[in-house]
Formats: structure tokens, C-alpha cells, sequence
């Protein structure tokens, strides 16, 4: 089985910066493309940030010059820095990961999400 766990969440003043982990772990093969999304109370979810395998990098229009995603392979992490953090920021941030798996000794690609982690910006 395959788990995503985000961690970094917080309340931070408005301007301050957080950095946010997501660790996938379980029966992985491969890990292709990451994203984070965000979900503000009442609003759907939106995507923020995706990274592929390659590395390259895409971003929500609200959030290009502010956050930076990256990933570390080894550690089958995406992270998410946040700066220039804003009271519209806050959310709950979800990660989402396209992922290489074995059932039954059967290689098959599924996503995963994360539980999710609360990020707070205060003005």
C-alpha cells in the first residue's frame, strides 16, 4: 500500500514563509508527477504547484514568484516553499502523487493524496 503524508503547515504572519514535505512511502516503483493542491473553505480545490519526474515545474498564476516546488527522489519527497505569504494563502494544502505500485505482484499507476495540512496566513 502507498501513503502521503504532508507535514510544515502553520500559522504564519502575512509576508512570513513556510515550507511544506509530503513523503510518499509504501510499495513504490516509480513516482511520476507531484503536485500540491489547496482548498480554502468553501472554494473547490485548486492546483498550485506540479513537478514531474524530469523536474520540470509548473505554477498557479497566484502563487508564480512566490512558491517553489521541488522534489527529492531519493527520499520519494516533494516540497513545497512558500514565500511572501498572503491571507488569501490560506488553506489547507493537499499534495497528490502519480505513483508506481505492485498489486499482487502486477506493476499499476494510481494517484494518491495526501491528508492534507492547514496553512494559516494572518494579516
Amino acid at each position: 500500500q502507498v501513503r502521503l503524508v504532508e507535514s510544515g503547515g502553520g500559522l504564519v504572519q502575512a509576508g512570513g514563509s513556510l515550507r511544506l514535505s509530503c513523503a510518499a512511502s509504501g510499495m513504490i516503483l516509480s513516482i511520476n508527477t507531484m503536485e500540491w493542491y489547496r482548498q480554502a473553505a468553501v472554494l473547490q480545490r485548486e492546483l498550485v504547484a506540479t513537478i514531474t519526474s524530469g523536474g520540470s515545474t509548473n505554477y498557479a498564476d497566484s502563487v508564480k514568484e512566490r512558491f517553489t516546488v521541488s522534489r527529492d527522489n531519493a527520499k520519494n519527497t516533494v516540497y513545497l516553499q512558500m514565500n511572501s505569504l498572503k491571507p488569501e494563502d490560506t488553506a489547507v494544502y493537499y499534495c497528490k502523487a502519480i505513483i508506481v505500485t505492485s498489486g499482487l505482484g502486477v506493476p499499476y499507476q494510481s494517484q494518491w493524496w495526501g491528508q492534507g495540512t492547514q496553512v494559516t496566513v494572518s494579516s
